[in-house]
């Protein structure tokens, strides 16, 4: 593999995946497992959203049960919630927020700038930004804030970083560098990705959007809902393991691992050598000359029966952050009694908990309350000067094509 050769010549590229961050990990996993040396000689971790978590977890060289664990955990409380993603008590940016102040050390500034590249979306020209030099650990998390801030589902005001506000950074860069033969790509959205799940749908068209390829296909359109409206944490434990899977094919199809695992996993024995075939039908293995062999196949993280052979240590962490609060008044609410006396009593809880959310929210806002007034009465004046200019010219074009009409054609009396 000529663009495995040299340490330091290729780097990982992490899409935004919501609630499916996920993924991630188990790609993360397979590959500390099958090929370490791809994340010890890789140059840099970039990362968009969610995908920038995933990147500062190998940064940070995080294990896999707390990767798990933190990101599950807003899953988890979003999942007691009666009401979901639209519950007042819903705050994504607060609770990633306390937890990378609570997680990150004090020198992660210093790491970060070394290997972490974070995709971010300038507000309001749209343009992309990837900050890789941080000069504080506060700079990490406001970077890392920004890049997963997505407009209305995470709040009103966009967050700042270096003074200026930022968003989303998948709404302009989903898959940071995506075109470049030496980066290895990843995201759990079907397309011309390295590492996904393969395509089972009959689908030739591609929707490329936010620098980043997807099948215009019913599985990416599930999948995208999914990542926004949060699935239960068994749910997406399934596509951590289907991220493992994924990861396994990617090298076996490239020989960069020995041991033909799915092969075995399928057909019981060893696969016969198989020729490699160029890869023809995507540009990226054009570009760095691989050779693939197509002969491995498939898996689907389903049709594992025991997943705990393949990876031991992924189910394991899989299984404890999965695990519920086993106190009988918890296990009482997820129970089908408990949710349904908990629905039934909404009109009466309801305002009570949208007070004291929106009062606590207040109170966390206050210090940031000119800066943020100021922001909305900019961003309100741009907007009505725009529909002034608007309006403005369109009248004076009128205006200007009855003149040219009262010229073209005299009046009869004159």
């Amino acid at each position: 593999m000529s663009c495995f050769e040299e340490e330091g010549s290729w780097s990982l590229s992490f899409s935004g995946a919501g609630f499916l961050g996920l993924y991630h990990v188990g790609v993360i996993h397979c590959l500390r497992e099958r090929a370490p040396r791809l994340l010890r000689g890789a140059r840099r971790f970039y990362g968009s959203s969610s995908g920038a978590l995933a990147a500062l977890c190998l940064v940070m060289d995080m294990s896999t049960e707390l990767c798990c664990s933190h990101l599950l955990c807003l899953a988890k409380q979003v999942e007691q919630l009666s009401l979901g993603i639209f519950h007042p008590a819903f705050a994504p940016i607060e609770h990633i927020k306390q937890q990378l102040q609570r997680i990150l050390p004090d020198n992660i500034h210093i790491l970060a700038s070394q290997q972490l590249g974070i995709s971010m979306t300038h507000w309001p020209d749209g343009h992309n930004l990837i900050v890789t030099d941080f000069a504080s650990r506060d700079e990490v998390i406001q970077a890392l804030v920004c890049s997963l801030y997505f407009p209305f589902y995470c709040g009103v005001i966009p967050p700042k970083f270096r003074g200026e506000r930022y968003m989303d950074g998948a709404l302009s860069n989903n898959l940071p560098f995506a075109e470049s033969p030496c980066v290895i790509t990843v995201s759990p959205f079907t397309g011309t990705v390295d590492i996904c799940p393969e395509s089972t749908s009959a689908s030739m068209f591609e929707l490329n959007a936010f620098n980043a390829s997807f099948q215009v296909s019913t599985m990416n359109f599930f999948l995208g809902i999914t990542s926004l409206l949060t699935p239960y944490p068994e749910v997406v434990a399934h596509y951590c393991r289907q991220g493992y899977l994924d990861a396994l094919r990617f090298l076996e199809r490239r020989g960069l691992t020995k041991e033909p695992v799915l092969c075995m996993l399928v057909s019981k024995e060893p696969p016969a050598p198989a020729a490699g075939t160029r890869d023809t039908g995507h540009n990226r293995g054009q570009k760095a000359g691989l050779s693939i062999n197509w002969a491995v196949p498939n898996m689907l993280a389903k049709d594992v029966p025991n997943f705990e052979q393949l990876s031991p240590e992924l189910e394991a962490a899989l299984k404890n952050t999965c695990m519920r609060d086993p106190r009988p008044w918890a296990r009482f609410r997820r129970s089908r009694p408990g949710r349904v006396l908990t629905y039934l009593l909404l009109p009466c809880t309801l305002p009570f908990e949208y007070a004291y959310f929106q009062s606590r929210r207040l109170v966390v806002w206050l210090p940031d309350v000119l800066a943020g007034l100021r922001w909305m009465q900019g961003v309100l004046r741009s907007s009505a000067l725009g529909v002034c200019s608007r309006t403005k010219a369109q009248l004076l074009g009128l205006g200007s094509l009855l003149l040219s009409l009262s010229d073209s054609h005299p009046s009869p009396c004159g």
